[in-house]
């Protein structure tokens, strides 16, 4: 259930009710809105406490979660959030651009790309060093010689960096040298993982599994939110089909629906969801039509060499010439890029 406080209720009225709600032995998550500050409270039989935290100073109403995803849902926060990665408010008024190569392969790739991305207009440069691949004899990514790439990349470009993290051993070593922790589609129900990212205070971005339901993917987010990191971006990027043409199917409606039941921004990854570069231009622009927050977006140097992802990969003219023609759309719905 969500306790709705008065907008009059000071610090030690809400005080007062979170640790009624902690001394009936649930848990409480206060989120302190503009206007509003509501406190969701987790736990079983919550409803039977519903009359006794009604009665409380304070508080304008309490309403029940019907749905099973109960932080992530626009019942306990009505309006959007807004998550900041340094400089980069993702779920604004402006759209973000994630982009970069899939993967980490060397300085000079990394900083070739890090540099036409920025210039074009990028806001956060990817790039992952530890690889999850279907399988063991492909490319695994750079793991600990990339860290210093990482780093270094941070440092020339001054940009955001967002990597992908596999194991919860690997949250410590990463984080000085990333702004947001990415959990690929692989690990979206890895939920030890999920919860130790829940524990950082760092951004993280969740991708929709690949044979995942929008639910499902709701669901796996609730075990960062619980866990206390508000910062959550979700990344719709495709799921699996029975269509042989793209290497999955980009779920359009997914961003509506999300944005529809869920507070958290969304963003779209129209390389994955396609697999092919020439199909990543009209995605981008449908899920800005759609209404997503923002798009990432694999591009590379030389994507006929690339280790990883190469055919889905914009070549660096491409890249630069799809940030341009992004533009008015992005006007047309309402937003800036």
């Amino acid at each position: 259930m969500v306790i709705i406080m008065r907008p009059d209720a000071d610090a030690e009225v809400i005080e007062h009710v979170i640790g009624k709600v902690e001394e009936l032995g649930f848990e409480p998550h206060p989120i302190y809105g503009v206007i509003n500050t509501v406190i969701a409270v987790i736990g079983d039989r919550t409803q039977e406490a519903m009359d006794t935290l009604q009665s409380m100073p304070g508080v304008d109403r309490v309403v029940p979660i019907l749905r099973p995803y109960k932080l992530a849902g626009r019942e306990v926060k009505p309006e959007a959030t807004v998550v900041n990665v340094a400089d980069v408010a993702v779920g604004g008024e402006a759209i973000t651009i994630i982009a970069g190569p899939c993967a980490v392969e060397s300085r000079e790739q990394y900083l070739t790309t890090g540099r036409y991305v920025k210039q074009a207009g990028a806001h956060i440069l990817r790039g992952s060093i530890y690889k999850p691949r279907t399988s063991p004899h492909d490319f695994q990514g750079l793991h600990e010689e990339g860290i210093q790439l990482l780093a270094a990349a941070r440092e020339e470009l001054d940009m955001p960096i967002i990597t992908e993290v596999l194991d919860p051993r690997h949250i410590e070593r990463l984080d000085p040298v990333t702004d947001i922790f990415q959990i690929g589609a692989r690990n979206m129900q890895n939920f030890a993982l999920l919860a130790e990212v829940g524990q950082a205070n760092k951004p993280v971005l969740v991708k929709r599994g690949m044979s995942a339901t929008i639910d499902d993917l709701l669901k796996a987010v609730e075990y960062v939110l619980v866990g206390g990191n508000e910062q959550v971006i979700l990344c719709e990027r495709g799921i699996r089909t029975f269509e042989t043409q793209t290497r999955n199917t980009l779920d359009i409606s997914a961003v509506p629906i999300i944005k529809r039941f869920s507070h958290l921004p969304v963003i779209v990854d129209p390389s994955h969801a396609s697999g092919e570069a020439w199909l990543v231009p009209a995605l981008s622009k449908a899920a800005l039509a759609a209404g997503a927050d923002g798009l990432m977006i694999e591009t590379h140097p030389s994507p006929q060499d690339a280790l990883v992802d190469g055919p889905q990969s914009l070549r660096p003219e491409d890249f630069t010439e799809l940030m341009q023609e992004l533009k008015p759309f992005a006007q047309a719905a309402g937003r800036r890029l």
